[in-house]
């Protein structure tokens, strides 16, 4: 929900501390890696039944996942490396986080209650699994209620509350476990409401013949403007041989110009957000 509608204000709100983090030259990869391991602690702390602590923590754990996308598009650094290493990343502190919560129902209330973890943590993988199999197929499942910073809003409310009272922490628990799972329901709804058709390849598994008619059109739009821009002088029968081929030389060192500078924009867009989006799943 927050990445849906307010991705580009945090966008701008985050872009300056990302210069600042470039010039002190912390990479992205640092800053996930950093969240990494205070994920871990997390779990720790939680685990030994510190839910307050566990509140103060999931801040220096969130933060580096909000700021690693701009330090990646400051500096220039966006890969597909970077992004496979955060949505991974995610994934093993979600992992981490609901763990220590298992371990300390375990501890603490007897029963199935530990279970309960597990379930959100179930549902969640389920969430970030939709999106990345939509957009493999070349759908859109961006959205819902309980994305990653939501997930973390909710999860401190629940250290909150098991904090006031031991007795609340399980029914807040289940609440969680009814927000994300909505959450997944409604991904499922719009992927599938969306996915009516044939598959669709994805961008990046153009058919060659596509990849010839689309090369083909590049030059032809390249002549074109050669010949708008008053360089074109048509050739006149009397010419010698040279001058027509110096003329087809030129056209054809257009053409391949303009195929440079689309592909350097491909990859300054490519450049521009290290994630494909570093990980909002």
């Amino acid at each position: 929900m927050l990445d849906g509608r307010w991705r580009h204000a945090v966008d701008r709100s985050t872009q300056p501390v990302g210069r600042a983090l470039v010039r002190l030259h912390v990479t992205a990869d640092v800053l996930t890696a950093v969240g990494l391991v205070m994920s871990a602690v997390t779990g720790v702390v939680v685990a030994s039944g510190h839910l307050v602590w566990g509140i103060v923590l999931l801040f220096p754990t969130g933060l580096p996942d909000l700021f690693d996308g701009p330090v990646a598009k400051v500096s220039g650094t966006a890969s597909v490396r970077g992004a496979f290493f955060d949505s991974v990343a995610d994934r093993v502190a979600d992992t981490l986080i609901l763990g220590g919560i298992s371990w300390y129902l375990v501890v603490r209330h007897h029963g199935t209650a530990a279970l309960l973890p597990f379930a959100i943590l179930a549902v969640t993988q389920l969430i970030s699994y939709q999106r990345a199999k939509a957009e493999l197929l070349g759908l859109s499942a961006k959205g819902g209620l309980m994305e990653r910073a939501e997930r973390f809003i909710i999860l401190g409310v629940c250290f909150m509350a098991g904090a006031v009272s031991p007795a609340a922490f399980v029914p807040a628990l289940w609440g969680y476990l009814s927000l994300v799972s909505l959450t997944a329901v409604g991904r499922f709804a719009r992927v599938w409401g969306e996915a009516e058709g044939p598959i669709r390849p994805a961008r990046t598994e153009r058919p060659a013949r596509l990849r010839r008619l689309q090369h083909q059109r590049g030059t032809r739009r390249a002549k074109v403007a050669w010949r708008e821009s008053g360089a074109f002088r048509p050739l006149r029968p009397s010419e010698p041989l040279a001058a027509r081929w110096r003329a087809w030389r030129e056209a054809e060192a257009t053409a391949r110009a303009a195929r440079q500078q689309r592909r350097a924009s491909a990859r300054a867009r490519l450049r521009s957000g290290r994630h494909f989006g570093r990980g909002d799943y």
